[in-house]
């Protein structure tokens, strides 16, 4: 990286973070309705900027076909009016959840006579790395603001216009509620010097949270001196059990890949129990080659016309694209093996009726997020009922699965005596 450029970077970072450190501190002591009112006001702005958003987007994928994006990777970008009006919705639906800042989470009295409180606070200042999807300026946006913390975006190369229309929308929000504009900011070049510039922010910063694939978050967790709240790569399994119902198995690998393929809750691999192939034959992977899914099988499944060998890369692969590796196990035990193998800790689905059999399932794989007869493209913080998310959390330490507000909180302990002192 040429030094001017790092240079230039790291005093524009260092500005956007002065000013949100700033703005994290008014937001940290803002009342529950004036959030409430900047949320609201950002979706009001959403819908009637609604062409504008249009005209913005059609120039990031003009962009992104030059470039030659796959289709997967465009239809993340591509926005529309139904979409635009999700966005809006996922406003409204944050603005209405309980603020989570101020939560006495526990409390306890000590023999000493101490009251012990522990409370939620906000985390301070967010930094988010996202590729493609523009709707997360406003996911990201809304639930720093709900938290209380203040926000440093860094959208996609590729959504550049499209989530600067968003963000134009949710400063109006700000602005017509009284709180400070800088709470959320996005970076606003496309440079890469920017990324290891906010990697480096310490005390301007205080947690980086990427949401983007492989490369993105493997740089991340490589070069941040900031701490991360790691968003793996979506490697997520469907298993089909002996005991499953064939209608409903048939229902949810269907949409558990096809649905959406270049969302990080898409299937990527397709686990059949040879109890489920001896009863029920090719139906599932028929019913994949008929929907223009290139399967990807291994063993007896390879055999099946229309299917391709399998690599054994091809299991532990995130395709986001008409892709799926499928092989068969040998019952439950056989796909744990598998997925403790092979998954990155995102998301799994079962399909079965055996309750015993979903229990060792469940129990057994530790993954973020486990479903039962239903698809893994419900991994979202919308659909747990959060209003929208920042990324689905694969660690283990502070935020786990779907980060939404309550997630981008810690806390505080409150401890009152009265004249206490230790012996």
């Amino acid at each position: 990286m040429p030094q001017d450029d790092a240079r230039d970077a790291e005093t524009l970072i260092a500005r956007m973070g002065a000013a949100a450190r700033a703005a994290a501190a008014a937001l940290a002591h803002a009342d529950a309705e004036r959030k409430y009112a900047a949320l609201i006001g950002a979706a009001h702005a959403i819908v009637e900027s609604e062409a504008a958003i249009l005209d913005a987007n059609a120039e990031d994928l003009t962009y992104a076909e030059q470039k030659g994006l796959s289709p997967a990777m465009i239809d993340r970008l591509r926005l529309d009016p139904a979409r635009i009006r999700d966005i809006a919705d996922g406003l409204r639906t944050v603005a209405e959840q309980p603020d989570p800042v101020g939560r006495v989470l526990a409390e306890w009295d000590r023999p000493n006579g101490l009251h012990i409180q522990r409370v939620a606070t906000p985390i301070g200042v967010l930094g988010v790395i996202y590729e493609s999807r523009p709707n997360v300026t406003a996911d990201a946006g809304a639930l720093a603001l709900k938290s209380g913390n203040a926000v440093i975006l860094r959208g996609g190369t590729d959504s550049i216009h499209s989530s600067g229309a968003i963000l134009d929308c949710m400063k109006r929000g700000l602005r017509q509620a009284g709180l400070p504009e800088d709470a959320i900011q996005m970076v606003p070049v496309r440079d890469r010097a920017a990324v290891a510039a906010m990697l480096r922010a310490q005390g301007l910063i205080d947690v980086i949270i990427p949401r983007g694939g492989k490369g993105l978050v493997g740089l991340v967790q490589a070069e941040a001196r900031v701490p991360v709240f790691a968003h793996l790569e979506g490697i997520c399994h469907v298993y089909a059990d002996r005991d499953a119902d064939l209608d409903k198995a048939r229902r949810v690998v269907l949409n558990a890949k096809t649905r959406r393929t270049g969302v990080c809750g898409a299937a990527e691999t397709l686990l059949i129990d040879r109890g489920f192939y001896e009863r029920h034959g090719e139906v599932l992977i028929r019913d994949l080659l008929d929907a223009g899914v290139e399967v990807r099988a291994e063993g007896e499944l390879a055999a099946i016309p229309g299917t391709t060998q399998a690599r054994p890369e091809d299991f532990g692969q995130e395709f986001l694209d008409m892709i799926i590796a499928a092989k068969l196990v040998d019952g439950v035990d056989g796909a744990i093996a598998h997925i403790s193998q092979h998954s990155s800790g995102h998301t799994e689905s079962i399909l079965t009726e055996n309750d015993a059999t979903a229990a060792r399932f469940m129990q057994r794989i530790d993954s973020a997020i486990l479903l039962r007869n239903a698809s893994t493209q419900f991994a979202d913080g919308g659909e747990f009922g959060m209003g929208a998310e920042i990324g689905i959390a694969t660690g283990k330490l502070h935020a786990r699965g779907p980060v939404g507000a309550e997630q981008l909180t810690s806390f505080k302990y409150l401890v009152t005596g009265d004249g206490t002192i230790r012996p």
